[in-house]
């Protein structure tokens, strides 16, 4: 057997690695098509809210509610109809057999075939006004649910803002992340170069390489942050986690033009008479006090007029009687029967229950109770209105202080950084000074960054207690 010459042999594994190469780069085309191919989404925050409240089962569950108290509304305004009920019998063989002689014990037996037809209607003409007193509260109900399908609109847009000015702070602290690890990696490319020709003693190196460590891990945390805000976003759209998304720019004019005053006593008012779900407490407070009527009509009577048409016929009759033979009794047309024999009657019904071992003195308590409970719940609901405003009213007044403080911070970690930068070039500072600055200014930049959003923050939390969030 001859042996392969070694060049050939190597030949040979380089045509393989080539092979496996190329079969590799064939298999990962697909992967990295399908990457490029998906582009990442940039959403406004209406896009965003308007995607949320499509997706929202809180919403969903909030219609279902209105949906069901709508129900419960007709339902009501069906009790002041008549009722009307129709009820049919065919009866296709009947055998009776009575003693046609009881002395003689002869038993005569009588075989029948019938239909009988019955039309009622009944209307109740009064009942201590309970019919009235469901329909008032069923209507106060369904204006509830109307109120809380607001505001759980309003909840899930204001859950959507501060999710989507999460998301633009938390790139921006990236990008200001960003900027200061190139600086810092330019610093070391320097530094490297003044200790290679002896201006830089070593130590300020080994000190600029750990810098940039640092620096890379505030990166690393920074884009992990980001990464957790959209997913959190993503959360809130009930989108496929799959999918890139990336909230738009929004100009920082915008947020500094807000107004920077506000009425205390003003913003109170409008926040109480604003807000959907203290209006849908005072919906239920009212259900709950027709609830207390209703409860108290069972003490008086109940009246009922109901009227009854009838009919019947015999399609099939006979007799037998012993000694003289069966006797077929020969009726007319069953049509005939049913119309000749139609009967009818009107009755008025009064009921009244004298006493039920205090079941309807527990009702009328138990409704009472509640109505009660219903008014202490929209009053500490009111109260607390009132103290959440006054709270995002002083947040939202102290962000503008944030702002001009981190402003006039940054400005000055700016000029200290030029300052200390420049002696350090010059050898007139040492690497710790120079480095303090460094992360000051880096801190004044991320505490502006964050000064500016958080109005944003406070802005939709003080649109939120005060009932004006914007849904469209």
């Amino acid at each position: 057997m001859p042996i392969p010459s070694p060049v050939i042999t190597q030949q040979k594994r380089k045509h393989h690695r080539f092979s496996l190469v190329l079969a590799g780069l064939l298999c990962m085309f697909p992967l990295s098509l399908q990457a490029a191919l998906q582009e990442q989404k940039i959403l406004s925050l209406q896009e965003c809210i308007r995607i949320a409240l499509e997706n929202s089962s809180a919403v969903r569950q909030a219609e279902h509610s209105v949906r069901l108290q709508g129900s419960d509304v007709l339902k009501s305004y069906g009790q002041f109809l008549p009722k009307v009920s129709a009820s049919a019998a065919y009866v296709p063989s009947s055998v009776s057999k009575t003693y046609a002689d009881p002395s003689a014990a002869t038993v005569a037996e009588t075989s029948t075939e019938s239909v009988d037809l019955s039309l009622t209607t009944s209307l109740n003409i009064f009942n201590g006004f309970r019919d009235y007193a469901a329909l008032q509260a069923a209507m106060k109900r369904r204006d509830a649910a109307e109120l809380s399908l607001s505001r759980a609109r309003q909840a899930i847009a204001y859950d959507v803002t501060q999710s989507y000015f999460r998301v633009l702070l938390d790139r921006e602290l990236l990008k200001i992340a960003s900027e200061n690890l190139s600086s810092s990696r330019d610093r070391l490319l320097l530094t490297k170069r003044q200790y290679e020709i002896g201006l830089k003693p070593v130590t300020d190196y080994y000190q600029q390489q750990a810098e940039t460590a640092t620096n890379e891990l505030d990166v690393i945390r920074a884009e992990n942050a980001l990464r957790g805000s959209r997913l959190e976003l993503l959360r809130r759209l009930r989108l496929n986690p799959a999918e890139e998304i990336d909230a738009a720019d929004v100009a920082e004019d915008s947020l500094l033009r807000l107004p920077r005053t506000i009425d205390r006593d003003s913003i109170v008012s409008r926040g109480l008479a604003n807000r959907k779900d203290l209006q849908s407490a005072e919906r239920s407070t009212l259900a709950a006090k027709w609830e207390v009527t209703r409860a108290e009509g069972q003490r008086y009577p109940s009246l009922d007029l109901s009227f009854v048409l009838a009919t019947g016929g015999y399609p099939y009759y006979s007799l037998n009687t012993p000694g003289t033979g069966e006797t077929v009794y020969d009726y007319p047309p069953l049509r005939e029967q049913l119309s000749d024999l139609a009967g009818y009657s009107l009755r008025l019904t009064m009921n009244w229950t004298i006493f039920d071992g205090f079941l309807t003195r527990y009702g009328v308590e138990q409704a009472r109770i509640n109505y009660l409970n219903e008014g202490l719940n929209a009053g500490d609901l009111e109260h607390d209105i009132a103290i959440d405003i006054n709270i995002a009213a002083d947040n939202y007044t102290a962000a503008f202080k944030q702002i001009e403080t981190s402003r006039q911070g940054l400005r000055a970690a700016g000029k200290a950084f030029e300052t200390v930068n420049r002696k350090y070039d010059l050898g007139a500072a040492s690497f710790v000074e120079a480095n303090a600055a460094r992360a000051a200014l880096v801190a004044a930049k991320a505490d502006y960054a964050q000064a500016v959003y958080n109005l944003a923050l406070q802005k939709n939390v003080l649109d939120f207690t005060t009932g004006t969030t914007t849904i469209e």
